[in-house]
């Protein structure tokens, strides 16, 4: 069960944990690769400042983006900012998303997303609290897939293995951490058995990690589809 109150919480405090991280880069290190192919840090803080806007126009019945190429171009256009304008942007938006989700409203209305994807409002604060703790990691600055809150870590998997089921570009798989498991992709036998920490499997489903701390049993160890 979806408890936007809760996430709200856990937003703001991985947005808490984003700004000490933020405050700890230069200019010359905001500059430098993300793990992202083809994003410097700069890149990912602008396109976080960005989301936070986009979210706050879902849950105010907006488009998020005027269009896929504004999205883009506002993200290259911020990437190269000091740190300092980074961070007041980071705070501005968030704020404004958090103003948005505090308004009265009905949390069980549906909103639009990108590309006609709809959904529940009250899934946005934990999408934003996705967007947060995995672009967290992306910046490579010393905060890792283990140190993500475990509550976290086992509703992204259910997330992502909900995202996949059915696909028919994933076989039938048997996703577990050794306790919990779950299942995704398409139906049918015979069934791959992946098997790993939390952490890896998280990061093997999100494309952040390959999977090769996992071990996978009744066939070989499937390639999630691109997020």
């Amino acid at each position: 069960m979806i408890d936007h109150a809760h996430d709200l919480a856990a937003v703001h405090k991985a947005t808490e944990r984003l700004l000490a991280s933020v405050g700890t880069l230069d200019n010359a290190s905001v500059n430098e690769p993300s793990r992202l192919p083809g994003w410097t840090r700069g890149h990912v803080l602008a396109h976080l400042a960005r989301n936070a806007e986009a979210l706050t126009n879902a849950l105010e019945a907006r488009p998020m983006y005027a269009s896929d190429g504004a999205r883009d171009a506002d993200i290259e256009q911020g990437a190269a900012r000091p740190v300092d304008v980074h961070l007041a942007d980071l705070r501005e938006s968030a704020a404004g998303l958090r103003a948005a989700a505090e308004a009265p409203a009905d949390w069980s209305r549906t909103v639009e997303l990108r590309n006609g994807v709809t959904d529940s409002a009250s899934r946005i604060p934990f999408r934003r609290w996705i967007e947060l703790e995995l672009h967290h990691v992306d910046l490579g600055v010393g905060y890792e897939l283990e140190d993500l809150p475990a509550d976290f870590t086992e509703r992204e998997i259910d997330f992502l293995t909900d995202r996949f089921d059915g696909n028919p570009g994933v076989p039938p798989t048997r996703i577990t951490d050794g306790v919990r498991s779950w299942r995704t992709g398409r139906e049918g036998e015979p069934e791959v058995t992946v098997t790993g920490a939390p952490a890896e499997l998280v990061g093997w489903l999100a494309g952040r990690r390959d999977g090769s701390a996992l071990t996978a049993e009744g066939g070989p160890l499937p390639a999630p589809p691109a997020l």
